[in-house]
């Protein structure tokens, strides 16, 4: 006997179930990748936003002013992604830069310290590495707040700066800087200081993503007492995190003083401020264990935007434009925390 098909039920009923259970879907997917799709909205949002306020945000020039801008901030913003996925903090970052600019132009003009040529670029790396080693050895080892420790290295940093430069903005750098950050510089068009950039943030999220040390750091951030139960060496752990940190600064701070061409011991004050927050606006978390460099990318494509955008339009008071930029960046905060709760609320009930 052939078995009957229930009552009641046609084609559209079956329709608006599937598109039902299709909404749901959608709904569960988009709350489990809050994280990088609330600066992702913000993102194109800005974007699309600048490109109908102004005919010149979408010029070539203007885009590549805008690559320029971010290249070196991006570097510096490489390594303090992984100092925050450890649940850790780095204030440091801005002095060190400053350091290795001042070191390499100090070692090239060969006025006050000897004359090393490009070898001045080696002495500065080493130099500020060793920073960033001796950070990591007392916030892992010795116990010192990251807070604390590298709020201490800043002062040092800085008070180097000084001593090596004897106050005075240095007007040479070597030529191989000038034309790695420098905004004259293109292949293929795009600025070479954003090649650099792209090729750092590409090591580092190889190295989050597909390597045990990767790994590692997210265990130390996201659960430090279970990643230590489970073998892993978070001490170490937290030590590379700052060293890589120090070493991304310095490549920044080097950057930086290619692109304008001399190096000023009171300058890279704003470089702290500026990595810090493009690497949160993208939605890594500051108290460590989720995020990422890609994150870290949608964060630095935000503050670059908003940052040349504003200088973009014609009716804004140049004076206001600093306190929009602040209103501006606290409401996409506001809608990373927003969406990082509903997260965390899918994460649970499922």
């Amino acid at each position: 006997m052939a078995q009957q098909v229930p009552q009641g039920l046609t084609p559209e009923i079956d329709g608006e179930r599937a598109q039902l259970a299709f909404g749901d879907i959608a709904l569960r997917w988009g709350s489990r990748n809050a994280r990088i799709l609330a600066p992702l909205l913000t993102l194109v949002c800005m974007f699309i936003f600048f490109s109908f306020a102004t005919d010149v945000f979408l010029t070539t020039g203007n885009l590549q002013n805008i690559v320029t801008q971010i290249g070196a901030v991006a570097v510096a913003a490489c390594g303090v992604t992984f100092v925050l996925l450890c649940a850790e903090i780095d204030l440091s970052i801005g002095s060190i830069a400053t350091l290795s600019g001042v070191i390499v132009a100090a070692l090239w003009v060969g006025e006050l310290w000897p004359d090393l040529g490009n070898w001045g670029i080696l002495v500065a790396i080493v130099a500020c590495t060793l920073l960033g080693l001796l950070n990591g050895v007392m916030v892992a080892f010795i116990g010192i707040p990251s807070f604390m420790m590298t709020l201490a290295m800043l002062t040092i940093a800085h008070g180097l700066s000084v001593y090596f430069s004897e106050g005075k903005p240095i007007g040479k750098v070597p030529p191989v800087l000038e034309h790695l950050g420098g905004a004259s510089d293109r292949i293929i068009g795009i600025p070479v200081v954003g090649l650099v950039a792209l090729a750092i943030l590409l090591v580092g999220e190889i190295v989050l993503s597909y390597t045990r040390f990767g790994r590692y750091v997210y265990m130390t951030g996201g659960n430090r007492e279970a990643a230590e139960m489970s073998g892993v060496n978070t001490r170490q752990v937290i030590m590379a995190a700052l060293t890589i940190c120090a070493f991304t600064a310095c490549l920044s701070g080097m950057l930086f003083v290619g692109r304008i061409h001399s190096a000023n011991p009171s300058a890279g004050g704003d470089l702290l401020l500026q990595a810090v927050a493009a690497v949160v606006l993208g939605g890594t978390s500051l108290f460590g264990g989720e995020g990422g460099i890609k994150n870290t990318i949608i964060g630095l494509c935000i503050f670059g935007i908003l940052n040349n955008g504003l200088n973009l339009l014609p009716n804004i008071s140049f004076y206001f434009k600093e306190a929009l930029q602040g209103i501006i960046l606290l409401a996409a905060l506001l809608l990373n925390v927003l969406a990082l709760r509903l997260e965390k609320v899918q994460t649970r009930t499922e």
